[in-house]
């Protein structure tokens, strides 16, 4: 079987890297995309994913870049099969101090983007009859965070966008859903104070912070061939810190 294309936003941040290297472990042609890096951030994903990985820079805010990085895959690799929109940014403050600049760009990175990338990508889906999306989502989106109305905001608006447009594309063989991580060791929670971290991780049930192996396999499990009959939904992976119906 020819092996599946993958395209992973943010793919060379902490989760983005963790959530490439477990689709190689299934087979998927896998290409990342982010921000121009410099030699020595790509030299060191290129250690972590064993070389196997493809880097194509992109910011994935600009909708102009998003049209012409899904055609250089496509026409690079001959298909688009899955999409993982990761990208994601904070800009941390109150309501009361947050202003417009830091609303707009968490929106439209960690919202917009995904928009922009299915619009895209979701062409080619349709036309081949066969198509994975996960988008990233948070615990956050699910429960709110004191100082991130932004941030909650598009991550919960991510769902939504998952289940409008899962219903729109499943008869054509697409699944779109979304992966919900709690609070996972990567560079973004190392940059919270001690004391929230300490307080956050007595909170969660079985007592640690998610690896980004842990939600890179719940990514795994729903770009299977044989997730198909899995779509519009949304996999909680934080620890037990919020569960829900």
């Amino acid at each position: 079987m020819t092996p599946r294309i993958a395209l992973v936003t943010g793919g060379i941040g902490g989760l983005g890297t963790a959530i490439c290297r477990a689709l190689t472990e299934t087979g998927h042609t896998v290409v990342a995309t982010d921000l121009p890096a410099d030699a020595a951030r790509l030299q060191a994903f290129s250690e972590a994913t064993a070389g196997a990985v493809h880097f194509e820079p992109a910011d994935v805010a600009d909708d102009g870049q998003c049209a012409a990085l899904v055609a250089r895959v496509q026409a690079r690799f001959g298909a688009l099969d899955v999409l993982i929109n990761n990208a994601g940014i904070t800009r941390d403050a109150t309501l009361r101090k947050m202003d417009l600049g830091q609303w707009n760009a968490v929106l439209q990175v960690n919202l917009t983007s995904a928009f922009q990338l299915c619009h895209y990508a979701v062409q080619g889906m349709v036309a081949r009859g066969y198509g994975r999306i996960v988008n990233i989502s948070s615990v956050s989106g699910q429960t709110g965070n004191f100082g991130q109305a932004n941030y909650a905001a598009a991550k919960a608006g991510l769902h939504g966008l998952t289940m409008s447009l899962a219903r729109e594309v499943a008869a054509k063989g697409i699944t779109v859903n979304s992966v919900s991580p709690g609070y996972v060791r990567t560079p973004m929670t190392a940059a919270m104070p001690q004391a929230v971290l300490d307080k956050t991780l007595a909170a969660v049930p079985v007592g640690r912070l998610g690896e980004p192996a842990d939600i890179a396999r719940a990514v795994r499990f729903l770009c299977e061939e044989d997730a198909g009959y899995i779509t519009g939904a949304n996999l909680p992976v934080n620890g037990g810190l919020y569960m829900s119906f």
